[in-house]
């Protein structure tokens, strides 16, 4: 296991940071999407936690488990230790179960190579499913049903549109700079 993680660090660390930086993002560019702590009309960092689990397996899980658990601990809810680890924990295993069903179920290979535009959004689309209702399923469990059905929305639309904002900003980076790479050549670069 220690095998593992060393060898895996930098992935693990490099998609936390990535997780971090679109939480940070997310702050600055969407401040009043926040319906209650933890539910946001749109939540880049969803699509940062499919993305990076399904390109780097349980390795972005793992990265996707300490930054949820960070932002958790020093964001949400600071003072709900138990919520806390929780949400954190439910953040990461969400999209870990979406890259486990589009591994054996869909036949995702380890390199995105056979994952088309329709099979990316069938993932964005269950993952934005999954991961509100798993939120809300421990709510439950907690006592706390009040509003239940609004916050699954909330997550559902947040992480819907968090997801495509991210994944498909990606998208159409990579391929504009794809498309822009032969008009930076120069003619002595042949």
């Amino acid at each position: 296991m220690m095998e593992y993680l060393r060898q895996r660090a930098p992935i693990i660390a490099g998609t936390a940071a990535l997780f971090l930086v679109t939480l940070v993002a997310n702050e600055l560019l969407f401040p009043s999407s926040e319906y209650v702590r933890g539910a946001n009309w749109i939540y880049l960092p969803a699509g940062m936690q499919l993305l990076c689990t399904l390109l780097f397996g349980e390795a972005g899980a793992i990265g996707m488990l300490c930054a949820a658990w960070i932002s958790c601990i020093f964001l949400y809810f600071p003072n709900d230790p138990v919520r806390s680890l929780m949400y954190g924990t439910i953040s990461a295993l969400a999209p870990y179960l979406i890259y486990l069903f589009a591994t054996r179920v869909l036949g995702l290979r380890t390199s995105p190579s056979n994952l088309t535009a329709r099979r990316l959004l069938f993932l964005i689309v269950l993952y934005a499913i999954a991961s509100p209702l798993l939120h809300q399923l421990w709510l439950a469990m907690q006592g706390e049903i009040a509003g239940a059905g609004k916050r699954f929305v909330v997550m559902v639309v947040g992480d819907l549109s968090g997801s495509l904002i991210v994944i498909y900003t990606i998208k159409v980076t990579l391929w504009l700079m794809v498309r822009l790479a032969p008009l930076r050549r120069r003619p002595g670069d042949y």
